[in-house]
């Protein structure tokens, strides 16, 4: 592990915004405002008075931007690809996101930990694994299915020799309603290959993504 890549610095030389860089694909913005209006008038509100006149649109927007990953294949990505001369351990740590939990459309957000190994000295761009990550989090999510997926797609697209994928995260809708628990955090791993038949090499990298 001595030669491993080991940063927690996600941001590279390109300067790169994930919603100005994807299309907000066919999303229908003036169904979700019209479907937006009818929930405030459910619950009681006035949709026309002015604090909520531009609320369904807004949300449409917001909507667009926020399942934005709907719309991409998160594999091309992970196109832009360097040869190196190991094969390593490549670790990049405590990257930001944001999703929304597909059973009530509440935030669930935390730091994902993505390490893979390298094979036939094929890496790819440290921005790329937190691109990869964002392309799947703006979509409506389960954690554990996002962990899973994000493990996948880098095992499949790189044919890594292993990936290994830590998520934590807060979820809203286990925060602010139902059992109403603000600060608990869930915990969810995927490995693939080497990291799910070595449980020594497994072990280190876990140890490593939970270092502060």
């Amino acid at each position: 592990m001595a030669d491993s890549k080991l940063t927690n610095d996600v941001a590279d030389q390109e300067s790169w915004n994930f919603a100005e860089t994807l299309s907000a694909g066919p999303v229908d913005q003036a169904k979700i405002a019209q479907a937006v209006t009818m929930i405030l008038e459910a619950v009681g509100e006035d949709p026309t008075r002015e604090g909520l006149v531009d609320t369904p649109t807004r949300v449409a927007r917001m909507y667009a931007e926020i399942f934005s990953g709907l719309s991409m294949n998160p594999a091309d990505v992970l196109d832009t690809r360097f040869h190196v001369d190991h094969e390593e351990v490549v670790l990049v740590k405590d990257i930001p996101f944001y999703s929304a939990c597909e059973h009530h459309l509440l935030p669930f957000f935390g730091t994902a930990h993505v390490a893979y190994l390298p094979q036939n000295h094929e890496v790819t761009g440290l921005s790329k694994l937190a691109r990869l990550v964002e392309a799947y989090a703006r979509r409506p999510q389960v954690q554990e299915r996002l962990t899973n997926q994000i493990a996948e797609t880098l095992s499949e697209a790189l044919q890594a020799s292993g990936t290994l994928v830590m998520i934590e995260a807060e979820h809203l809708c286990m925060s602010m309603r139902g059992i109403q628990k603000p600060g608990s955090k869930t915990i969810t791993t995927a490995a693939r290959g080497a990291f799910q038949t070595q449980p020594e090499l497994r072990r280190e990298v876990l140890e490593l993504m939970r270092k502060s």
